[in-house]
């Protein structure tokens, strides 16, 4: 259903081609550990932009690209016009005439949303500053992992920032039907509009979305609790600011005294121990957080599998 779709955002995506990627990115996953061949995409090449660096989203696109039997380019401002000021529906024109795929990690959606209506070939959101869809995806994973494949029985609490993470992760939880309830500061809500969408996807599903100032009130009987960096790349200047303010945000042994019994802690990482999260609970929960990273891999291989395969 995806082949040469774009992947821009979890809002863009029906409910079975959520569970779609999900299910291929276990499979994918099994015959990975199984040493099983899956060269899907033998003979591609994906172009990867890096407007913002990353240590997730590069080797997990580089290494999955690899293992589905194609080949990876990594692409920098520096190795691009883009540093020098080409149009970017320049250069989506003229890399679809060298690439079957393109990964973009970039600062405005708008960029994305541009590089997209002008490229000939599927675009990957590697994640923008409204969005960062593969990363929820992969959270999906987990929880289906750890939690089992009932997302209508759990419950998700996010902490923290109303930053692209917790944007996807209310596109995600209103496609699969799980209740979210976030948790943030009144000035760092989650963007309006994403919000509004949301709520009109959990229509559909039955999922159950909510907003508070209270991480008690958010966190009570969930099933899992995740977090993120108080402060974003790009943010760095905010950071003691935001420091101050998020300090009753930390996901702590206290706070998570009003979770479920069972509940895991995820965090996508870079985890800045002692702010978003407590060093303890972060290693308690390790073992949940590093599937989690590893599980980028997968989940991306699924993405490309599904939008650059000539099936």
């Amino acid at each position: 259903m995806l082949k040469g779709k774009d992947l821009l955002s979890i809002h863009d995506l029906s409910v079975d081609e959520v569970f779609e990627i999900l299910d291929l990115a276990a499979e994918l996953k099994a015959k990975q550990k199984a040493g099983v061949p899956h060269k899907i995409l033998r003979g591609k090449t994906l172009g990867m932009i890096f407007e913002k660096s990353s240590t997730r989203t590069r080797v997990s696109f580089e290494v999955g690209i690899f293992q589905l039997g194609g080949t990876g380019l990594f692409l920098s401002n520096k190795d691009l016009q883009l540093g020098r000021g080409e149009p970017i529906k320049d250069t989506a024109r003229v890399l679809s005439r060298y690439l079957d795929g393109i990964m973009i990690r970039t600062f405005g959606h708008d960029r994305v949303v541009e590089l997209a209506k002008y490229a000939d070939v599927p675009v990957i959101n590697g994640l923008t500053d409204l969005l960062h869809p593969c990363q929820v995806l992969t959270d999906l994973l987990t929880i289906r992992e750890h939690k089992g494949k009932n997302f209508r029985s759990l419950k998700m609490a996010y902490v923290g920032d109303g930053n692209n993470m917790t944007n996807s992760y209310l596109y995600g939880a209103a496609k699969v039907g799980m209740t979210l309830a976030v948790a943030t500061p009144k000035n760092y809500k989650p963007n309006e509009e994403v919000y509004e969408n949301a709520l009109s996807d959990a229509e559909e599903t039955g999922a159950k979305l909510s907003w508070t100032e209270s991480p008690v009130e958010a966190v009570k009987d969930a099933d899992i609790v995740v977090t993120d960096t108080w402060a974003s790349m790009g943010q760095e200047a905010e950071h003691d600011e935001r420091k101050k303010i998020f300090v009753p945000y930390q996901v702590n042994r206290e706070l998570l005294k009003n979770a479920s019994k069972n509940a895991i802690v995820m965090h996508c990482l870079p985890a800045y121990r002692g702010e978003e999260i407590t060093d303890e609970v972060f290693e308690e929960n390790a073992n949940v957080i590093f599937d989690e990273a590893e599980n980028r891999l997968h989940a991306q291989k699924a993405i490309m599998a599904l939008t650059m395969c000539d099936r």
